[in-house]
């Protein structure tokens, strides 16, 4: 396998960083919520996977809430205090981003959250594939120090994508890193890879798992997403990580 390559899996549990770290996973990003595309995770969750996963890096995201990436004034004092927390508790880099309401990126605050991180690689996640011209926002982020972009390519999914990723990574020229993301599989991450000729990949490979409840009360619904199974646990999958990582080895085989 070509060593540039490198595997970053998007967790929200223990077990996943577990399970990510022995697989041969380079880093993970840590989050909550990944049913809403990832939320700030608690100073306890930060703390023990760090604990854990002594072997790979731990970036942590930074996104006060779901739904859109317009944050208010007060929005972004809590994302920079949680930097601050996380930044203590050993993070080993952070990924965020704003934008403004025109579909740009928001400048202003991107620069905050970036100097708040210091020394630490700063990845501006998916609102990048919200934004209204990603080649205009992709030289404002080299410009303000971004180490890399987690995209899609504008696209549900990478596959859909790839056409856009390869000219993101073209024209990125080795300034900023292309982390390519959302759909990446063991069956398609060859292909996405040979393409777009990215070295960067991110994904989830979640798997579900039933829990160890024995009583089951079927007649209530805790959590508040349509359809959401409540006796299923979602981790990062370790076969799926290791089968994911190896297809790439294809990805340079001509």
């Amino acid at each position: 396998m070509n060593k540039e390559l490198k595997f970053e899996i998007c967790i929200d549990s223990v077990q996943s960083a577990i399970n990510a770290q022995a697989a041969g996973a380079h880093r993970v990003e840590l989050c909550d919520n990944l049913f809403e595309g990832g939320t700030t995770p608690s100073a306890g969750m930060i703390k023990q996977v760090k604990n854990i996963a002594t072997d790979i890096k731990v970036f942590i995201i930074i996104r006060p809430r779901g739904g859109d990436f317009v944050y208010s004034n007060e929005e972004i004092e809590v994302m920079l205090a949680d930097i601050e927390i996380a930044k203590q508790l050993g993070a080993d880099g952070f990924v965020s981003g704003c934008l403004l309401k025109s579909g740009e990126i928001d400048v202003k605050n991107t620069k905050k959250l970036i100097a708040a991180c210091g020394d630490l690689p700063f990845t501006f996640h998916r609102a990048f594939d919200m934004c209204k011209d990603p080649f205009i926002a992709l030289n404002k982020l080299i410009d303000i120090g971004v180490s890399r972009i987690l995209t899609s390519g504008m696209e549900q999914t990478a596959l859909l994508g790839v056409q856009n990723i390869s000219k993101l990574v073209e024209k990125a020229a080795n300034k900023i890193t292309i982390l390519v993301g959302s759909g990446i599989k063991p069956d398609n991450i060859a292909k996405i890879g040979k393409i777009t000729k990215a070295s960067e990949f991110h994904f989830s490979a979640r798997k579900t798992f039933d829990s160890p409840m024995e009583y089951k009360n079927e007649a209530i619904k805790m959590g508040g997403i349509p359809g959401l199974p409540e006796f299923n646990l979602f981790y990062s999958d370790f076969d799926i990580i290791k089968e994911t990582i190896k297809a790439a080895q294809n990805i340079y085989i001509k």
